[in-house]
């Protein structure tokens, strides 16, 4: 009975009553039927989930963790671009994790690229972020002058609980190995290091900044939770848009931004926006880029 749903439950089950009426819609579509079938199929486990989580103390309004809102974990790899592109993606690590910082977010690192922020508004924030990010610049290593272009990629990453996406043991391959990191005696000395396969799609997570394997092993299956939810996602908005010949919202693969240092200009390919302050935003000074993105979400 919905008298006895807590708040912090309701609304995240309502949301997802909208998007099963929605998905009900494309039942008459002869080319959309299968696979509103299927999102509907999806989006009522979620719901079942959420209605089998036990009542918790209290009235707390928090919200699930999730796509809505919640934590989020940024994955940030060096595209095309050699040394360059490896010091553009730790540039980006860094802005993020300024602004973050500056929205007093806490942020701990999972593994090298990956870090994870907190906070209920931080998926909010962080969300359009995905994508190819894209700077023309004079590397420090260039001996003439001339401006190189790097890429660096994006994932983002909403926080999964257990309930959402059941892994099965039997899927994973796990490995045990002595950690890389500056981690003292216990971590050199121990396999605290862990490197987890989900064999039916081939997604790999890593994860070696804990003391301890334990630890290491549930961030590491934190990510790959993540992971599995994108990848589901991105499957249902691809089918959409070649049933609908739409184009979709923006995923890692698609060039989103260019940070031009010539010209200390950042442009936003998506919106067709710039901004006249590169040096402030690679600063952590990203809120403005954050709210003209946030303008525009219905056509993200």
């Amino acid at each position: 009975m919905t008298d006895i749903i807590p708040p912090y439950l309701k609304s995240e089950i309502d949301r997802l009553d909208r998007l099963i009426t929605e998905a009900r819609t494309s039942l008459t579509d002869p080319q959309l039927k299968q696979l509103a079938e299927e999102e509907i199929t999806q989006l009522e486990q979620q719901k079942q989930a959420l209605l089998n989580v036990p009542p918790r103390g209290g009235t707390s309004d928090e919200p699930p963790r999730g796509e809505t809102g919640g934590s989020v974990i940024l994955e940030i790899r060096p595209g095309t671009g050699g040394e360059e592109a490896k010091i553009w993606a730790g540039d980006l690590l860094t802005m993020y994790t300024r602004f973050a910082n500056g929205q007093n977010l806490p942020v701990s690192k999972l593994d090298d690229g990956v870090i994870k922020i907190k906070g209920k508004q931080a998926f909010a924030l962080f969300q359009f972020e995905a994508g190819v990010h894209r700077v023309q610049r004079i590397p420090t290593t260039e001996a003439h002058g001339r401006i190189h272009t790097s890429t660096a990629s994006i994932a983002v990453l909403p926080e999964i609980s257990e309930k959402a996406i059941v892994i099965h043991p039997n899927d994973l391959e796990i490995h045990f190995t002595h950690s890389s990191s500056q981690g003292g005696q216990n971590v050199q000395k121990v396999s605290t290091a862990v490197r987890i396969i989900h064999k039916p799609t081939g997604i790999i997570t890593t994860c070696q900044t804990q003391r301890f394997q334990e630890q290491n092993r549930k961030i590491a299956l934190e990510m790959l939770r993540a992971k599995l939810y994108q990848l589901e996602q991105e499957k249902i908005q691809s089918q959409k848009d070649a049933a609908r010949s739409a184009v979709g919202r923006a995923m890692r693969a698609e060039k989103i931004r260019t940070y031009n240092f010539p010209q200390n200009r950042v442009s936003d390919h998506r919106i067709g926006k710039s901004w006249k302050s590169l040096d402030r935003i690679l600063e952590g000074e990203l809120l403005p880029v954050i709210k003209s993105l946030a303008e525009f979400k219905p056509q993200l």
